[in-house]
């Protein structure tokens, strides 16, 4: 007989406070998770794993110093939730920038550099060579993208490009400099998926899936 727990499928919830959080969910939901936008604090109840888009990180941190849900995203993450972060969400996860203050969730031990690649114009697609997928490698969508300047020995760089780290992990979080939402290959989802359920099966997060509401989805609008 098949656990409950197996059958269940993970829930994800996506910052959707600005950024490319729609496609996220697309994503996700094309790998085997459900989904729940995250807006408020109370929206993080009950998730197995947190996913922050791109987008402008100092919005980002401005608008949700103000609503309170910086404070609530950076207590439910030191839980031990996973986390993934794309572009402006790597900005986001870092413990320190080299652009002077702006409001951070931090929690991840690198020092990110905003821009990196240049401005919106400088926007460019190359393929990039991911650890973990020796296979092929993977089409990245660098717009304003970040790179890091400083790599804790904690966390394991994932990828590089010009000598500076674009996509690294922990065991609970995993970032990209780079939009894999933007694109068909759903290989970085999926591995944050099997972050998550290992992360889930030692019991290092929260509420698992079989203690919410059966078929819990919530689709971007």
């Amino acid at each position: 007989m098949v656990r409950e727990r197996e059958l269940a499928k993970p829930l994800i919830g996506v910052l959707a406070v600005q950024g490319a959080f729609a496609e996220h969910v697309l994503g996700l939901e094309r790998v085997g998770a459900d989904s729940r936008l995250v807006r408020q604090p109370t929206d993080l109840e009950g998730l197995d794993g947190l996913v922050i888009p791109g987008g402008e990180s100092t919005t980002l941190g401005l608008l949700g110093a103000r609503t309170g849900l910086l404070d609530a995203v950076q207590r439910t993450l030191a839980g031990g939730l996973p986390v993934f972060g794309t572009c402006a969400g790597m900005i986001m996860l870092a413990d320190e920038t080299t652009g002077g203050p702006q409001p951070l969730i931090g929690g991840l031990d690198i020092c990110v550099r905003r821009n990196a690649f240049g401005r919106q114009v400088a926007s460019f697609e190359a393929d990039v060579e991911l650890t973990p997928f020796p296979e092929a490698p993977f089409p990245g969508v660098f717009i304003r993208a970040p790179w890091a300047e400083r790599v804790g020995p904690g966390v394991e760089i994932l990828a590089s490009r010009g000598g500076h780290a674009i996509a690294a992990r922990t065991d609970v979080a995993l970032v990209t400099a780079f939009h894999p939402e933007l694109t068909d290959d759903l290989r970085v989802h999926d591995l944050f998926l099997r972050m998550v359920r290992e992360a889930g099966a030692h019991d290092s997060v929260g509420a698992s899936p079989v203690h919410r509401k059966e078929g819990e989805r919530v689709r971007a609008q």
